[in-house]
């Protein structure tokens, strides 16, 4: 277990500049004193570990002591630190061996290539919620691609209904969602930051100058703010049900999950059957159909009376589908 801590410390000293003792001690879980004698036992080992003296002094590697990942260009160092989905790695429990792994990784980079773990996060972002979907790539992908990177200015023509029309924009990242590619891009000339889907590109051009990107633009947050804004914007109907407890339980499951446990919240305490009354946020009563069916005898349409009149008609023909067969 030293030996793991020993060669952690190195690391962190080879991916900073210098680190106080009571930095050390925290990213390591161990006291400044451990600090302190894992500091010499390096020494001893022919380590270069050098400790400066005084209030604003710490531990920092001298001679330029460092392990290189020999042959790494900036654009494979990108790619490598986008090779791993931080949600699925978090919910696998992976967490802490990614990181590790990017410590190591960071640590053994050139100084001028250390950036690339951040350069590649606010650039491309993968949301993918549900089940892998084989993503089609737009033709304009690659071009489009190009010019985040590099931070080039683009002249698009895109499809806009029946329309085309052409704007400058300012490409800042893409998004992967559901199988689909969007454009995350600010109108040239400080305009406001828009979402484009890149299979409605007719045409890109990419030569136009560089710009300078807003050093405080997060991309997943960006991302999330919009998707949570478009899911609200489609939601323009309203419907009431009741809901048993499997209802309840299989709700966000079946419609908009955020929408569903806010209409969860604001509902009223269960009856004495246990059942629930609660309204709905929903796109339409052809889409609310098709979703709420998904919960079978487990919900009561309520309002409006016409998807109450359908779900009638389906337990009529589920009841004549199902009648007991004769001699059965």
């Amino acid at each position: 277990m030293r030996a793991a801590r020993l060669i952690k410390m190195v690391l962190l000293l080879q991916s900073r500049p210098s680190m106080t003792a009571a930095e050390l001690a925290r990213e390591l879980e161990v006291s400044e004193r451990t600090v302190t004698r894992d500091a010499q036992a390096l020494s001893e080992a022919g380590v270069p570990v050098y400790a400066d003296r005084g209030r604003a002094g710490g531990y920092r590697l001298v001679g330029g002591y460092r392990t290189r990942l020999t042959g790494l260009h900036r654009s494979e160092a990108e790619a490598l630190f986008l090779s791993g989905v931080p949600g699925a790695l978090r919910e696998m429990g992976l967490e802490d061996a990614a990181s590790a792994a990017q410590l190591k990784v960071s640590a053994a980079l050139l100084p001028s290539l250390r950036d690339a773990s951040r350069t590649a996060a606010q650039r491309f972002h993968l949301d993918a919620p549900s089940w892998f979907k084989e993503p089609k790539t737009p033709v304009l992908l690659p071009a489009v691609a190009d010019a985040v990177w590099d931070d080039r200015r683009v002249t698009a023509r895109y499809r806009r209904g029946e329309d085309e029309v052409v704007r400058e924009l300012e490409p800042y990242g893409l998004v992967l969602k559901a199988g689909v590619w969007y454009l995350c891009a600010r109108v040239a000339g400080g305009g406001s930051f828009r979402v484009y889907r890149i299979d409605r590109f007719t045409a890109v051009d990419t030569a136009g100058e560089r710009f300078e990107r807003e050093p405080e633009f997060d991309l997943p947050a960006f991302w999330e703010e919009r998707a949570e804004q478009f899911a609200r914007s489609i939601l323009r109907a309203r419907v009431v049900v009741r809901l048993s407890p499997e209802g309840v339980r299989r709700l966000p499951y079946t419609l908009d999950s955020l929408s569903a446990r806010e209409a969860l919240a604001d509902a009223d305490a269960p009856g004495d059957d246990g059942w629930v009354t609660v309204a709905l946020p929903v796109e339409s009563e052809e889409v609310a159909h098709t979703q709420l069916t998904a919960l079978g005898p487990e919900v009561e349409v309520l309002v409006p009376e016409s998807l109450r009149e359908r779900f009638a008609g389906d337990a009529l023909r589920l009841a004549g589908l199902y009648h007991p067969r004769d001699g059965v």
